[in-house]
């Protein structure tokens, strides 16, 4: 039996309606685009929603509807994967990155406290997993720091505080509080890649909370200028009759979604409440399996939030780096793909050329040493799911006892 890491969900649900758009003669952003930001606002409870190509894009264009820029700070985890930080850099703001806490993948938030400035622009919070972070703990430090902030454009100022953009790249779907993730960060920002629970191949989206004094639409048209060229037309309207004319208005960017891709994710809607269910069934499956041997695990259900279940990590007590490699081998040599999320930031060149040492982050990197990622995805059957809980349960006891 071959257990693939994470195969893309796609029935033939999806493949009619990419054909239907394919067929309609329209392929590029269009209405199917904008039903998909339609359905992501009123699910998750926002004003409106904004479809780009990738959560990336998502998160540097906030940063640049932010005003975000050379002389700002921006604040993430030092456990995750690139797209969290590289768009701070990206705007040419100074990145700083926090260690993680020793018995959390969340950031030391004494240490995230610490590191503010009156620099300090915005904090990317990563709900790693599809686990919502210590939200009430982050809005009270920016509070606690609210007079050490220097807004530099209207919708700074509006906030007036140190901004929130949540990289949910995970957890679409999740709840915080029996809110959804989406609808508590001042921005919140999914990822919709192949990989990832809910898909458009590639794709992203993008909510916000309603900010007092500044219009919603006013926004969501900067999202468009920021995405497409700075045109102060989408090709939309400009197919309505006479209306070929449009002004360039700034010197931006091309990241939006085209309607093939919304396609995708306009039917993968329609059937993720039971997509949901189905990892949740899974997950508790390998937590009845993994908890007794001492396994550690995330904690994707509780009273404070329900997981989207983007991933299943596992942590194997006593092992080395080197045995953590073996384990992964061992599973691969039966069929098994496993995975490693995340080899933290610190230890990859770029971020070494920006002076960031591994040393200065020991619990990120005590959390990756031995972490091992299983596979969690709605493709696997029963039969699957039984077969990588007997081969991981049977490996692992060889390095337990």
């Amino acid at each position: 039996m071959k257990v693939s890491f994470s195969p893309p969900d796609i029935t033939d649900l999806e493949v009619n309606e990419v054909v239907a758009a394919l067929r309609s003669g329209w392929i590029t952003t269009g209405l199917r685009t904008k039903e998909l930001e339609r359905k992501c606002a009123e699910w998750i409870g926002t004003p409106k929603a904004v479809c780009l190509n990738s959560q990336t894009a998502c998160s540097e264009m906030t940063l640049r509807l932010l005003g975000i820029n050379s002389g700002d700070e921006g604040i993430t985890s030092a456990y995750t994967y690139s797209a969290s930080a590289s768009v701070v850099s990206h705007v040419g703001a100074e990145l700083k990155l926090i260690d993680t806490q020793k018995n959390s993948l969340e950031m030391d938030y004494y240490a995230l406290e610490n590191a503010i400035t009156e620099k300090t622009k915005v904090i990317i919070p990563v709900d790693l997993g599809g686990i919502p972070c210590d939200y009430d703990r982050i809005f009270q430090i920016v509070e606690r720091k609210r007079s050490m902030f220097r807004p530099s454009n209207k919708i700074q100022e509006a906030i007036g505080r140190i901004i929130i953009l949540s990289d949910a790249a995970h957890a679409f779907g999740a709840k915080w509080h029996d809110r959804m993730v989406g609808s508590f960060a001042d921005f919140s920002s999914f990822s919709w890649h192949a990989v990832k629970n809910f898909t458009t191949g590639e794709g992203g989206c993008v909510t916000w909370r309603h900010i007092d004094g500044i219009d919603d639409e006013e926004i969501y048209r900067q999202y468009q200028l920021l995405s497409l060229h700075g045109q102060s037309k989408d090709a939309l309207e400009k197919t309505e009759l006479s209306s070929w004319e449009y002004d360039i208005v700034g010197l931006w960017y091309k990241c939006n979604m085209t309607d093939v891709t919304s396609a995708i994710g306009l039917k993968q809607f329609e059937r993720y409440p039971s997509l949901l269910e189905r990892r949740k069934e899974i997950i508790t499956r390998f937590d009845k399996a993994f908890k007794p041997l001492g396994i550690k695990v995330l904690d994707h259900y509780s009273d404070d939030h329900q997981s989207s279940g983007h991933l299943y990590m596992t942590w194997i007590p006593g092992i080395s780096l080197d045995q953590r490699n073996e384990v992964i081998i061992k599973m691969a040599e039966r069929g098994i793909a496993c995975n490693v999320h995340y080899k933290p930031l610190p230890m990859h060149t770029a971020y070494k050329n920006l002076g960031f040492n591994i040393n200065k982050y020991p619990n990120a990197h005590a959390h990756y040493a031995n972490e091992i990622s299983l596979p969690l995805h709605t493709c696997l059957t029963d039969e699957m799911v039984e077969f990588v809980i007997e081969n991981f349960h049977e490996i692992v006891l060889g390095y337990l006892m």
